[in-house]
């Protein structure tokens, strides 16, 4: 398979960026993304070419780095998978392939593709926590009894890895279904109603400290999230929120 890459290239977070196009043969239909791009990487080097810098690490689409705007899509083409999941027989010889970095104010470009998605961090250092109790009077948590749906909503919850593929997609770069992951997945169990209020609170502020947008119902943050992650658990933040704001009043 032979295919036109154009790669944003950009070396420095104050640098200007621009598309650059690179030609690439023998592309194998049942390699990854990555693998693909390590292919390039590799032309680059031998012709003594800056490689493209790229997030990756467990290639499992487990850890959500491998993140990447392709072909105006996160993740690229397909549903429920991130890019380290894409294989290369999603595409056809002689097609042209754009890849670009995440687009948000708050993942400001490191270099190329690569993105400082910290701000997340900091929205959890905000209140993406329990508390322990370690008074010698702790109750181990699988003694806590917590209903069967409360317990499934919480997992399903859990299961977003914070690639930020929810802000890329988003038109407004908004943050919603990622802090809405992480405030429910705690509201919804005993262990996280200690601090619910003080939760939701701070980590919606952080949320707008950090320059992400607003939501506004479109939904595109649901389609292409890679873990499903719903649009129910934006409005149970919501209403955590607001319960929380009138009880601060």
């Amino acid at each position: 398979m032979n295919l036109t890459l154009k790669i944003w290239r950009q070396s420095g977070p104050k640098d200007k960026g621009a598309m650059k196009t690179y030609p690439i043969q023998g592309v194998e239909a049942d390699m990854s993304f990555l693998e693909m791009m390590d292919m390039l990487n590799e032309q680059l080097v031998g012709k003594g070419e800056e490689p493209v810098v790229f997030d990756h690490d467990c290639r499992e689409g487990i850890c959500g780095s491998c993140s990447m705007y392709i072909n105006g899509e996160a993740h690229g083409p397909g549903r429920g998978i991130t890019t380290c999941q894409l294989h290369m027989r999603s595409f056809n010889d002689g097609d042209t392939i754009y890849i670009e970095p995440w687009r948000a104010k708050a993942f400001p470009v490191i270099k190329d593709l690569m993105v400082d998605r910290s701000s997340f961090d900091r929205v959890i250092a905000a209140g993406g926590y329990v508390s322990v109790n370690t008074s010698g009077n702790t109750l181990d948590a699988n003694a806590i009894p917590i209903p069967k749906e409360d317990a499934d909503k919480a997992f399903d919850a859990a299961t977003c890895i914070g690639c930020g593929a929810c802000v890329a997609t988003c038109k407004n770069s908004s943050a919603m279904l990622f802090v809405s992951a992480k405030v429910s997945q705690l509201a919804l169990l005993p262990q996280g109603q200690v601090e619910a209020a003080d939760r939701v609170l701070n980590m919606v502020h952080q949320m707008d400290l950090e320059g992400f947008g607003s939501c506004t119902n479109t939904g595109a943050c649901e389609v292409e999230c890679p873990k499903g992650i719903s649009l129910e658990n934006i409005a149970r933040m919501n209403r955590e929120f607001l319960t929380a704001a009138v009880s601060a009043d």
